[in-house]
Order: structure tokens, then sequence, then C-alpha cells
């Protein structure tokens, strides 16, 4: 089971980062705290010094074609937020 699927990058979660030390992934539906910290500090060589998890349901969609209504769900997810210890970084774009 792959834990961590993606950093989530957006303008929020900069914010997060810059006043707090946090950062957010998309993670394993399935995967606990403990594990989530592990995969962080084993794949980024930092330290964790908590986590926090959400579990976000997908959205009902709908469009209209030719053959009439169809009903969707967008998928369900789980996030991530962690916190560093003070004076710790994850750079994500130095592997570009």
């Amino acid at each position: 089971m792959e834990i961590l699927k993606k950093p989530i990058l957006t303008e929020k979660v900069a914010q997060l980062t810059e006043k707090l030390n946090r950062y957010a992934f998309k993670v394993d539906h399935r995967a606990n705290k403990i594990q989530i910290k592990a995969a962080i500090e084993q794949m980024y060589g930092v330290s964790v010094t908590a986590v926090n998890t959400m579990k976000y349901v997908g959205k009902l969609k709908t469009r209209n074609t030719k053959a009439g209504a169809i009903q969707g769900r967008a998928a369900t997810y789980k996030k991530a937020v962690i916190t560093l210890k003070d004076g710790e970084v994850i750079d994500f774009y130095s592997t570009i």
C-alpha cells in the first residue's frame, strides 16, 4: 500500500506552511496517523510533531447528455496535515 499519494499545493496550504510549518498530503484512505508519520519521516528525512487527518466524501456530479442526465461522484479521499519540528522544511521543488 502506497501511503502518500501526492502533496497538496494550494494557496491555503502555502499560508499554513509559512505561518505554522504545516504541510498537506493526499494519503491512502486506509492509512492511520502512525503510518503517515513514518512514511513522511522516511521519505523526506524530517521530524513530524503532529498529524491531523480528514476524510472528504466526493461531491455528487450531474451532467446532461443526449441520453439524459448522468449522475456520478468525484473520488473520495483522505487528507493529512502534518506539522514539522521548528526549523525543518520540505522542499517539493528541489527535484525539478
